[in-house]
């Protein structure tokens, strides 16, 4: 003989009785980067700068942990003393280069 089914219990422990839940979702530390600039800080903007083959905003903010603004100027200093040169000017970002002998 055929066994008959019994009927689905009629309490809600299924899984689509349960809600999803929505992931809380993973929040950044926000940054504590240097808003003033100290000597400790000038000094190695000034030593390690100009060796890099890529100067721009952003890699000075990720590489020294200074502020936007303050990246902005150091930029804007290194490259009045003479010790980088432009390769892009763009409204939103300025890329520079060190200074080779061969391109003086």
């Amino acid at each position: 003989m055929a066994k008959a089914k019994a009927p689905p219990p009629s309490s809600s422990g299924g899984k689509a009785a349960k809600k999803k839940k929505w992931s809380k979702g993973k929040v950044k530390d926000k940054a504590q980067h240097a808003v003033v600039c100290d000597k400790a800080t000038f000094d190695r903007i000034m030593k390690e700068a100009p060796t890099w083959r890529l100067i721009s905003q952003s890699i000075l903010i990720e590489r020294l942990k200074v502020n936007g603004s303050l990246a902005r100027v150091a930029i804007r200093h290194l490259e009045k003393e003479g010790l980088i040169k432009r390769i892009v000017h763009h409204s939103s970002q300025l890329i520079y280069t060190r200074l080779t002998t061969a391109s003086d």
